[in-house]
């Protein structure tokens, strides 16, 4: 039944699109679609000034909603067709499209030869199984409603980090290497150039930060259960440490007096100020290395993870001395010299080159791809 009410909107969707295509593009006209974030990320942002600033003239439409199926029921599934909607006339009329995960219009569609597709997708690297990669596993796709969904279809160019994560670019959309630009997301040229003035906002609200050894624990999201830290943070000792904690958009957390959130801070700028980031699955770790942050992983359900996601790296292989299944040890590491030599090798392995570039890279793909035909 799913995969017939999928077919269903994409013929809804193509009856709505056809006499729209006929409306003349506009030259210089760019949309950004997102369902990651309720407004416009940081990344999409840094790159909305950066061609704001090289080409005054450019028109810039944004719909970006985050879709909260379990939580707000059949309104929050209204707003969601509303905007997809709303975006198919933005397609018929635009000449670049920038994404950052799948959005069913634009991968269901048959498009004009003028409209170029960017996907810069929402994470530094690709750690984790996801996409093509990931049909059939417990976290993935069924392949019929991948298969109907047009999944990850009509992309003219995917944004990618270091050329060692290309091969599971590839698998995950399913495209050949030739579609991807190793130029890496702006968010890394805000990290390079906000680390000190991100640090010095933190500690001015968080003044008790500066006589302790931060931690920031950034969890990825399991689909079927739950992140767990309270192990580890029954072992900590929260005269020495402090513990700030960044459960991931889709999946709370259940928190301690101990720890903070600091939520008006996010989880990237916060790596301004930790002395160790401690993640699992997550791809902050790629961004941790960017800035030398001293990175350890708590992966207490590995194999579990292993079977029902996959990963595309081995993490004890990347990054020896660095991966813990249990609290205990990772506890004990916590006392220990850090190994900063793995560190350093993740670092020229899975970063792209040019680092503080990207911004200008994908702004001047756009400002490229205005008024051309494929």
């Amino acid at each position: 039944m799913k995969v017939f009410i999928i077919y269903v909107l994409r013929v809804f969707l193509a009856i709505i699109y056809a006499p729209l295509k006929l409306l003349p593009s506009k030259k210089n006209k760019v949309i950004f679609l997102s369902r990651q974030t309720n407004g416009a990320s940081l990344d999409y942002r840094l790159i909305q000034d950066y061609l704001k600033e090289q080409k005054p003239d450019i028109k810039i439409v944004s719909i970006c909603r985050r879709y909260e199926k379990k939580e707000k029921g059949n309104i929050e599934y209204v707003i969601f067709l509303k905007n997809i909607l709303r975006s198919v006339y933005h397609l018929a009329t635009s000449r670049v499209c920038v994404i950052d995960g799948y959005w069913p219009a634009v991968s269901m569609l048959k498009h004009k030869k003028t409209l170029t597709v960017v996907q810069i997708w929402h994470a530094m690297g690709k750690i984790k199984e996801s996409g093509y990669k990931a049909l059939n596993k417990k976290s993935g796709r069924n392949p019929k409603i991948a298969k109907a969904m047009a999944m990850h279809r009509n992309y003219d160019v995917i944004i990618a980090g270091g050329k060692a994560w290309n091969k599971f670019y590839c698998e995950s959309f399913d495209v050949s290497e030739d579609v991807l630009l190793n130029c890496g997301l702006p968010r890394i040229d805000y990290l390079l150039a906000t680390k000190e003035e991100n640090k010095e906002r933190i500690l001015k609200a968080y003044p008790e930060l500066e006589n302790k050894k931060v931690l920031l624990y950034a969890p990825t999201f399991r689909r079927g259960w739950n992140a767990e830290w309270d192990s580890f943070a029954e072992l900590l000792d929260f005269n020495k440490y402090a513990l700030i904690v960044k459960n991931h958009p889709n999946q709370k957390l259940n928190l301690t007096a101990d720890c903070l959130t600091c939520d008006e801070f996010s989880s990237v700028e916060l790596l301004s100020v930790c002395d160790y980031l401690i993640t699992d699955y997550s791809a902050i770790a790629v961004e941790g290395a960017l800035l030398d942050v001293k990175t350890f992983y708590y992966v207490y359900d590995y194999e579990q993870y292993k079977e029902n996601n996959g990963l595309n790296i081995d993490l004890f292989e990347e990054m020896p001395g660095c991966v813990f299944e249990n609290a205990e040890s990772l506890t004990e590491a916590l006392e220990k010299d850090y190994p900063a030599a793995a560190l350093e090798n993740y670092k020229k392995k899975f970063l792209p080159e040019n680092l503080g570039t990207s911004t200008k890279a994908i702004g001047d793909y756009i400002i490229d791809s205005l008024g051309k035909r494929k």
